[in-house]
């Protein structure tokens, strides 16, 4: 079994070869130009096992969630990714063939997403394995999408499909409804790799189609609120907008009382936005220039709070609030 530190040189040194500032890892911090006319973003999420993820997940797909979910809170914001640092607390000791799986994950995403490893740590942990990452983006200054700046009359929109990361969850469990083995596939994916839509945030920046943003990690109706809540706004949202996959349909028809769980829970990693009615147009045509579904699917108003409703107008109850970790 290889030491720290030749675990490092190994396996995560290489993953910092593309930027000259971290400094081969060798020093305890790295250099970070900003480009010019650029802000600096900046988020950070931690992934433990059992709680964000399986225990017995593949290590290459764990590090490529610990780095998307991080890329999908730049898209949210419009950012484009500049580089990361990463903390990883590994079991004693350490398994090499896995960690090995992981560095190969986190190079295979490295050159889909033009990012480098810029530094961070590595320990020992009795307890699970925890991973952390900080991801470092950059926006033109004062243009990054944020929560508070949505707009009574605006429309809401969510990227994508929604639901198939808390379905991909169950479907990972072996529970939720009978489904073919191809859905199962589908949703499992969904849940263990997201898609972060960096494309459709720069794109909303730089055509100044968005007021607000959010990415839906903890659940469509709890990110909604969110944004609600720092603008100080309702909105409405009609259930049968919400677009939905193949498979998500499939479910639904199996046990229509699903819907609640669709809407309210997590892992998804869409963008959620809010746009003024008059630029409908515009969002199409992106919708069309992305190849990804852009969708309608409520309106913001005055007041507090939000309700969704069915196809009759009634109010649908939300049992499932949405993922918080207390």
């Amino acid at each position: 079994m290889s030491d720290e530190f030749e675990l490092i040189r190994r396996y995560l040194a290489p993953l910092a070869a593309g930027a000259p500032g971290a400094l081969d890892l060798e020093d305890d911090a790295a250099l970070l130009a900003a480009p010019a006319g650029t802000e600096l973003v900046l988020t950070a999420d931690a992934l433990v096992a059992g709680v964000h993820f399986l225990p017995d997940d593949p290590a290459d797909l764990v590090a490529r969630k610990l780095l998307r979910v991080n890329l999908s809170d730049l898209a949210a914001m419009g950012a484009r990714p500049l580089g990361y640092l990463m903390t990883a607390a590994w079991p004693l000791p350490p398994d090499e063939a896995w960690v090995a799986r992981f560095a190969a994950g986190l190079a295979e995403d490295q050159q889909t997403f033009g990012v480098a490893l810029l530094g961070g740590d590595t320990t020992g942990t009795p307890g699970p394995l925890t991973l952390s990452l900080t991801a470092i983006g950059g926006v033109a200054p004062g243009r990054a999408l944020k929560r508070a700046t949505a707009r009574a009359g605006e429309s809401v929109y969510v990227s994508g499909s929604i639901g198939d990361g808390w379905l991909g969850l169950m479907a990972s469990r072996g529970e939720g409804p009978p489904l073919s083995a191809e859905q199962r596939a589908y949703l499992i994916d969904r849940y263990r790799l997201p898609r972060p839509r960096l494309a459709l945030g720069e794109a909303l920046v730089e055509e100044g189609l968005a007021s607000s943003a959010i990415d839906v990690s903890d659940g469509l109706a709890a990110d909604l609120r969110h944004i609600l809540e720092a603008s100080g706004l309702a909105a409405v949202v009609e259930a049968a907008a919400l677009p939905l996959s193949d498979a998500a349909r499939a479910a639904l028809s199996a046990e229509p009382a699903l819907l609640a769980g669709l809407i309210g829970g997590g892992d998804d990693y869409e963008i959620l936005f809010t746009a003024a009615p008059e630029r409908a147009e515009e969002i199409e045509a992106l919708s069309t220039r992305l190849d990804l579904p852009l969708t309608r699917i409520g309106r913001l108003a005055k007041g507090r709070g939000l309700a969704v409703l069915d196809a009759t107008g009634n109010e649908i109850s939300l049992e499932i609030k949405g993922w918080t970790h207390f």
